[in-house]
């Protein structure tokens, strides 16, 4: 579940990346709606829950249906943790930007589901570089994950090749010297619980995280900003 929003009285548009569809989006009616049985049911449908769904799909439509819902599992932590819910939320912006067509790719799918549930699990130790180890493996599956080779002569990673290089590139678009060893090093990382061998700064991390977000606008047309990306540092240095 990566959004949704009001629609009429009682109902939602929620934006879903699905393991047999790729993204869709779905009208579910009722939803907002509370009775005596008990409060509606928009809370299945926050970002970043995982849902179990029976559906309706008409590749004709833009617009599909839901016919059952139910938890596919319950977060333990993340929803009530405010720091690994600010990672859930940066995690969630990222996916809404590169997510956009109805593709099927269950790869893709359980590497998210996957990366949610350790998110769910992480030690405080490992969540400040949380976002940074899902930034750099998530873009993998669109073609463009950065090529972790790095010589020793090679200091400068260039954002527009994903590759380090011992050049400056013809382009103002690269990081250097400490930023590109640091980024180096995190390419490296292919567990969570190895983000506890590394140590940033929040300086440090702040800067990985711009030329993350730098990189991938230069790859995924019309990326624009992540506006969760302010409030995640703002958490993290708390």
């Amino acid at each position: 579940m990566l959004r949704s929003v009001k629609y009429g009285e009682t109902s939602i548009i929620a934006g879903i990346y699905t393991e047999l569809f790729g993204m869709q989006s779905y009208l579910v009616q009722g939803v907002r709606t509370s009775s005596k049985k008990g409060p509606g049911k928009a809370n299945y449908f926050q970002p970043g829950t995982v849902l179990d769904m029976v559906v309706y799909h008409n590749e004709l439509k833009q617009l599909q249906r839901i016919k059952e819902f139910k938890w596919a599992w319950l977060y333990r932590h993340t929803l009530s943790d405010v720091v690994k819910h600010s990672v859930l939320l940066y995690m969630t912006e990222l996916m809404q930007k590169c997510l956009r067509q109805p593709e099927h790719h269950p790869e893709l799918f359980h590497f998210m589901e996957d990366a949610l549930q350790h998110l769910d699990q992480a030690e405080r130790s490992t969540l400040a570089n949380y976002p940074l180890y899902f930034s750099l493996h998530f873009c993998s599956f669109f073609g463009f994950r950065i090529n972790d080779e790095m010589a020793n002569s090679s200091m400068l990673l260039d954002l527009k090749e994903g590759s380090f290089v011992s050049e400056p590139p013809q382009h103002a678009y690269y990081i250097e010297g400490e930023m590109a060893t640091l980024l180096a090093e995190l390419l490296k990382v292919m567990q969570p619980h190895e983000l506890n061998e590394i140590t940033l700064q929040q300086q440090q991390r702040r800067k990985l995280l711009e030329a993350i977000e730098l990189y991938y606008a230069l790859h995924i047309a019309e990326f624009g900003k992540m506006k969760s990306a302010q409030i995640l540092q703002e958490v993290l240095s708390a």
